[in-house]
């Protein structure tokens, strides 16, 4: 049996499945050794906890089975969060340095400054990103340590969340007999695991189109720049399509994944599918064109919204190697294509990368969250950095200046 303690467990509680995927670390990133997923049976609305019942069941039936395919026992998961109630803003800190020579016990003193501050009680910070340091107002890119001066200034990206989502995802994991070891944006761990540090730097938009929301991560020379989550995803194709078909909306899931298209010029004239029998109705053929109909007016509206917020946020100039797709939803043919027309940028479908496994099911889009979430995981472990821990006064950060800098450095890159 495999050590527990020696594995890093990822929990990705989405919309419309749950996924338990069991790693563990190598030279080149992590080597996946087993996942188990379960169907959220309606525990989850647009990435949040509306049923915890059914939540809890679809956790613990996805556990079982990776345990059943790892032979290990789980105990401890890191998990990743979504919904419209995250968001992202920036704020500034400005220290003096002590010895006239940046130390690590500087850096951690203005990344302090700069995450006080104001928010909503119901609000607290889940992830602190620096972006930028400045010594004396020059810039010192990302690590200014050594650097000799009287003044440290930083800018730094907040990532927020909702406390009652948070500690609503905690309670079903430790009824479902979990402990949570730290807790990660989605969209930051899909971005993890899907993208480059060449596309980083350069600007890049990831698009993380899941069930119900749609997740959106920028970065910008090498640093995060923006972050949302909008309340759209791949569940409301199928219900679009439920509608326009006439059957259950269960049905219409499996249609669309299997005959599904974003992009109605791309399917052959003529084309037929067999639809399902429903009711006292009789199997019959029905024109692929008219799936593709029903579905590329919702991915479209999808990618023009997101084209939006980009416009508004003065990220469209700033991507300079385009858009990439990932999540469950963005396995669909025609969906990048789609998206290049919407956009006017190149896409791509981003897969997990730092992979090795013979489990072939995680190299899609639809897993890229476990494995980055499991990559943030082994990072943070190596850098001692952030974890979140439960005390009396709900999610606090503990943990050393030195491993508080490590962790934040890393989150930077």
């Amino acid at each position: 049996m495999a050590k527990e303690n020696s594995l890093i467990v990822s929990l990705d509680v989405g919309t419309y499945k749950t996924a338990v995927m069991v790693a563990e670390a190598t030279p080149e990133g992590i080597e996946v050794l087993g996942v188990g997923t379960a169907l959220s049976q309606g525990g989850l609305q647009k990435g949040q906890v509306i049923n915890v019942d059914a939540t809890v069941q679809a956790i613990g039936k996805a556990v079982e089975e990776a345990q059943l395919g790892t032979s290990s026992e789980i105990h401890n998961v890191c998990v990743g969060i979504s919904g419209a109630h995250i968001a992202g803003l920036t704020s500034q800190g400005m220290v003096v340095i002590r010895d006239r020579e940046v130390g690590a016990e500087d850096v951690a003193r203005v990344i302090e400054v700069a995450r006080t501050v104001a928010l909503p009680a119901e609000c607290e910070i889940l992830h602190v990103i620096p972006q930028e340091f400045f010594v004396d107002g020059q810039a010192r890119g990302h690590r200014p340590i050594g650097t000799s001066g009287l003044r440290l200034e930083t800018n730094v990206y907040l990532v927020t969340a909702a406390t009652g989502a948070l500690e609503n995802l905690v309670r079903c994991c430790e009824r479902a007999g979990l402990h949570v070891n730290s807790i990660h944006f989605s969209g930051l761990a899909a971005a993890e695991a899907v993208l480059t540090p060449e596309e980083k730097e350069l600007g890049v938009a990831l698009l993380d189109v899941g069930s119900g929301t749609t997740g959106i991560v920028a970065f910008h020379r090498g640093a995060v720049t923006y972050t949302a989550v909008l309340p759209v995803g791949g569940s409301h194709m199928t219900r679009d399509l439920a509608m326009g078909l006439r059957i259950p909306e269960a049905e219409a899931e499996k249609i669309k994944q299997r005959h599904g298209c974003a992009l109605g010029d791309m399917i052959t004239p003529g084309e037929m599918i067999e639809m399902p029998k429903v009711g006292g109705r009789d199997p019959a053929p029905t024109p692929r064109r008219k799936l593709s109909e029903i579905i590329e007016p919702r991915a479209e509206e999808i990618f023009s919204l997101v084209k939006t917020q980009s416009e508004e946020n003065g990220l469209l100039g700033r991507l300079g190697a385009g858009v990439v797709l990932t999540g469950g939803s963005t396995i669909m043919e025609g969906m990048t294509d789609l998206a290049e027309r919407v956009f006017r940028l190149p896409v791509r479908r981003g897969i997990p990368r730092f992979l090795g496994t013979t489990v072939d099911v995680v190299n899609g889009p639809m897993y890229a969250t476990g494995v980055g979430l499991a990559l943030r995981e082994l990072q943070h472990r190596h850098s001692n950095g952030v974890v979140r821990h439960r005390d009396g006064h709900g999610w606090q950060r503990v943990q050393r200046v030195r491993e508080r800098v490590a962790g934040w450095f890393r989150d930077f890159f």
